[in-house]
């Protein structure tokens, strides 16, 4: 006896573009189609008929899973014993993405047990596998990664190739992601943070550089051992939040690198252990003799600024929101002057953030509800100025 398609719920793991096109076959069938995505905003996976949700939600809810998403640290072994022990009794699992995104291990075990009720296989691990356990097993279908492997496959594989390079030749929109692996280490919370804050501090450094000559060179130094294999996604990120936005094919953590080279900047990358107790962003930038320097961290889930151009702040600056930086001379008059001109321009103060220098010129923060329409008007009560959105 079989069993129907008809009203089973799909869970699709990896909701680009083979796991739309997986949703909308299993549609057709009247399956219910789940699924989990990362970078996929769900209110686009919701246009096409699939709710996105966690894994934790989704492994319970699974009448059959397929994944469709590469093999890099955050997928290999998704499906494992925890995940398995999770799902309903007899669920059925389909991968014909990469081999060792499902454990083999933990796959072999969970048929064996009957918690697993069986298995499409067109990847493995080890290819052609010598353990030739899964492929014997009864409730096992293997293939030897053939999924693409039809006259008419890769006659439209060609055609695409052949098209993408006469569209880069004519300075058409390329689709899909090249060089990509940036995006492997980006996935995790903790990841995102610091992407959060190289974006602001490459944001903060495009603010104060009032030429009209973009940075020569930027250094950008991770310190901490927690940052020691972060350097490229930050670095990455930097150049996000410095080059200048443009309306198509502006700079992206894939692409942002390339964009700056293709500029003529210099690009520095560097990390340091040090005695650093915490983990630090440092980036460095230069343009026409003048430096500007900058460092931040990410403090409970937080972006945060420590220094600018040598001033250290008293207490770190949370990089969101508006922000107005100045650099003027110490003095008591100073913050009831600016205020005044911000008043003057119906503009209220969030907050206030100085450095800790004891005297001559040093860097000042105000946090505002909307940015000033003309930094000009605090001329001549601040040397520089600059404000951006973080």
């Amino acid at each position: 006896m079989g069993a129907e398609l008809y009203g089973k719920t799909l869970g699709i793991i990896g909701l680009g573009r083979i796991g739309k096109e997986v949703a909308t076959r299993m549609q057709s069938f009247a399956m219910r189609t789940i699924g989990y995505d990362p970078i996929t905003p769900p209110e686009v996976s919701k246009s096409w008929g699939v709710e996105q949700m966690s894994l934790e939600e989704l492994w319970p809810q699974c009448d059959y899973i397929t994944v469709h998403t590469p093999l890099m640290p955050s997928t290999t072994g998704l499906l494992n014993d925890a995940s398995f022990a999770k799902c309903k009794r007899g669920v059925k699992v389909v991968n014909c993405a990469r081999g060792g995104i499902i454990d083999e291990a933990a796959l072999l075990r969970a048929l064996d047990s009957g918690q697993c009720g069986g298995a499409g296989l067109d990847v493995f691990v080890e290819e052609p596998p010598k353990d030739q356990a899964l492929i014997n097993h009864p409730n096992v279908i293997s293939c030897p990664h053939l999924g693409a492997s039809t006259k008419e496959a890769q006659a439209r594989c060609g055609q695409d190739i052949a098209l993408q390079i006469v569209d880069m030749v004519k300075g058409k929109a390329l689709v899909g992601a090249v060089n990509a692996q940036v995006l492997a280490s980006t996935f995790t919370p903790e990841s995102q943070q610091w992407i959060r804050l190289g974006e602001a501090l490459g944001k903060l450094l495009k603010a104060c550089n009032t030429t009209k000559q973009p940075y020569n060179q930027v250094h950008i130094t991770t310190q901490g051992e927690c940052l020691k294999k972060s350097a490229e996604f930050l670095s990455s990120a930097v150049f996000v939040g410095l080059m200048p936005e443009s309306s198509e094919n502006g700079p992206n953590l894939v692409n942002a690198l390339t964009l700056a080279e293709e500029t003529g900047i210099t690009i520095k990358k560097g990390h340091s252990d040090g005695n650093q107790a915490k983990a630090t962003c440092v980036l460095e930038a230069s343009v026409n003799g003048s430096v500007y320097k900058a460092s931040g961290t990410v403090q409970t889930a937080v972006p945060v600024l420590l220094e600018l151009n040598g001033s250290v702040f008293r207490q770190p600056v949370p990089l969101s929101g508006n922000l107005l930086f100045f650099r003027a001379a110490a003095s008591p008059q100073l913050l009831p002057s600016v205020t005044g001109v911000l008043a003057a321009a119906d503009v209220e103060i969030d907050h206030f953030s100085a450095s800790s220098a004891s005297g001559g010129d040093q860097w000042y923060c105000v946090g505002v509800p909307s940015l000033l329409k003309d930094l000009s008007t605090l001329s001549p009560l601040v040397k520089e100025a600059a404000q951006l959105t973080a």
